[in-house]
This record gives structure tokens, C-alpha cells and sequence, in this order.
């Protein structure tokens, strides 16, 4: 039924749309501190509704497709950032099996062993064994942990309030929340660089997302040089071909990147980036800042109708 209103929204040629979806992870099993991530089971049977609705192609080939003009109709790219190893382990067989494709943006410092703050934090107010956090040292207030559901909420509001502090501020806050909660550190939830070539071996396409994914507003000119091109350089000596898509950490327009980063990227040699900027890629979007979105539906009705939606958006960076 969606095929219709699709095809209208999303033709074939000169006026075709691309819709890029992303991901971060894909859970073996239900996480209730994780919910907005699909387990493998719903995650399965979101490709199989996207693979009935949509042409699932190579975001560099689409990408090259939508700017010549030759994009088939109701096209969609798939995309996953950051180099979780559920990436390779959940994520990467079901799509193989399925007979799609992928494009997997790695941030190359938190391979083989290192985990990244966010999850730092969120693993810390996991295995606190206290009913509550006391953060008020670091200007956060006392944390109730008594229930799942008060775990859940202390990370929504945890996150968010500390995402766009400066680097090292952000480090500090971070070491505090952890050792407040017990000091337990989790084991390593990133790939290693053997996962990100089997990945590649299967099909998949890989690109860079900085090394350490900072926020890059934040950081001086030569360091977020050297984010971006040191993450592209490192995946290239890995995998021995040519690294031509980027991803922005975060990735909100003018917030977590600027029109200085955008100029660092095209520099660097990439053929395309994408932001998360809601909406679909027409080919009067800028190559260098393509939309991404993800419907967070349950149902294939919901979720076929939040993708009509989100195709009609035109909140959208233009060349």
C-alpha cells in the first residue's frame, strides 16, 4: 500500500528522493536501559518492511546516483555510526542474509577496547548497587536509581546535560559519574579492527567518523583536522581501499558541526557526509551535510507512515 505515495514523494530520476536511515546498535535481546535501539527480532522485521517498500542501495552509490540524476525510485540507504561490536555480531548477518547492504561510520579511537563516554555513563548507572547517585558535585543533584524506570530517566536526563561540555570538562564529569556510582567499569562494547573487516568482507561499506567522536564546535581547527583525516587514514590502512563517505559525531547542523568542518571534509577527500538532520536527499541537498533519519515505530503502519513523513520534510542543508 505505501509503494504508491512512495514512488510520488520519491521518482525515479532527476527528482528522486533519497531517504538515509541510521542506527548506533543492535541489541542480541531487549534492554529496557537501551529501548530506543532495536533488538535483533524487531530488528529483522524492519528491513523486511523496508526491504517491500524500498530499492536498499550502497549509500555511495546512491549518493553518486541522486547527483547524476539517475536515482531509482523510492530509494534508501542504510547507515550505522559509531563501531559497536553488536555492529558485526547482530546487525551484519541479518542484513547479509537478507541480501542488504549497509554503510558502518567508525570511530576509529574506541576500537579494540575502549568504550565511549556515553556508555561509560550508561553502563555506570547500570550497575550502581545504590537506590540513588549523589551528583551533585558536579552540579547534577541527587539521582534516583530505585527502579528501572529511574535508571532509565537518570540517563535521559545524565546525557544530555553533559554532551556539549567542553572535552576535558566532559571527561571530568564523566570520571565523577562513574566513580559515584561504584567505579565498576564495563567491558568493551566496540568492535575490533578484524570485526570492521569482516564487515567490508560481507558486503558492507565503511566510513569514518572521527577518531574520538567529539563534538567538533568544540575543539580548535587543527584538532578536528586531525579527527577527521586521522580517522580516515587509520580505516584506509586497515582495509587497504579508499574510505570516501564521513559521518559528523552527534551531527546536528551549526550545533555539533559547522560550515568550517563541512570544508574540512570535502578537503580531506570524502565524496559525501551525512548529518542528522531529519528529511530525505534531493539533489538540491548539499553532498556534504545529506539528512538521516530513523522512525522509532513499532507497528509497519506506524513505521511506513513515519517514513512518508520524514520524506516530506524539508529541513534540509542545500548546496
Amino acid at each position: 500500500m505505501l509503494q504508491l505515495p512512495l514512488t510520488l514523494l520519491s521518482p525515479s530520476g532527476p527528482r528522486g528522493r533519497l531517504t538515509i536511515l541510521i542506527f548506533h546498535r543492535v541489541l542480541p535481546q531487549p534492554d529496557p536501559l537501551l529501548a530506543g535501539n532495536p533488538d535483533a527480532v524487531r530488528f529483522e522485521a524492519q528491513m523486511r518492511w523496508v526491504q517491500d517498500w524500498f530499492k536498499v542501495l550502497p549509500l555511495s552509490a546512491a549518493t553518486d546516483a541522486l547527483f547524476a540524476g539517475r536515482l531509482p525510485a523510492r530509494a534508501l540507504s542504510i547507515t550505522f555510526d559509531d563501531g559497536y561490536a553488536d555492529n558485526e555480531e547482530v546487525a551484519g548477518p541479518i542484513l547479509h542474509r537478507l541480501g542488504l547492504t549497509a554503510t558502518f561510520f567508525i570511530s576509529t579511537g574506541y576500537l579494540d577496547g575502549r568504550c565511549m563516554w556515553n556508555d561509560r555513563v550508561i553502563e555506570a548507572i547500570r550497575m550502581c548497587r545504590a537506590d540513588a547517585l549523589d551528583l551533585s558535585r558536579i552540579g547534577l543533584g541527587d539521582i534516583a536509581l530505585a527502579s528501572t524506570q529511574d535508571r532509565q530517566r537518570a540517563i535521559d536526563s545524565v546525557l544530555p546535560r553533559i554532551k556539549h561540555l567542553e572535552p576535558d570538562e566532559r571527561a571530568d564529569a564523566v570520571d565523577a559519574i562513574v566513580s559515584a556510582a561504584g567505579g565498576d567499569q564495563p567491558r568493551s562494547l566496540m568492535m575490533r579492527p578484524e570485526q570492521v573487516k569482516r564487515l567490508r568482507n560481507l558486503g558492507m561499506e565503511i566510513g569514518a567518523h572521527t577518531v574520538t567522536h567529539p563534538i567538533l564546535t568544540r575543539l580548535g581547527r587543527r584538532a578536528a583536522e586531525e579527527e577527521i583525516g586521522t580517522s580516515k587514514d587509520y580505516l584506509q590502512g586497515l582495509l587497504g581501499e579508499r574510505v570516501a563517505m564521513f559521518a559528523y559525531p552527534n551531527g546536528a547542523p551549526g550545533q555539533d558541526y559547522d560550515q568550517v568542518h563541512v570544508e574540512m571534509v570535502r578537503r580531506c577527500g570524502f565524496s559525501s557526509a551525512v548529518s542528522t538532520a531529519w528529511g530525505a536527499a534531493s539533489a538540491r541537498s548539499d553532498r556534504y551535510q545529506l539528512p538521516r533519519f530513523t522512525p522509532w515505530d513499532r507497528t509497519r503502519l506506524r513505521y511506513g507512515a513515519r517514513l512518508l513523513w520524514n520524506m516530506r520534510s524539508r529541513r534540509t542543508a542545500v548546496a
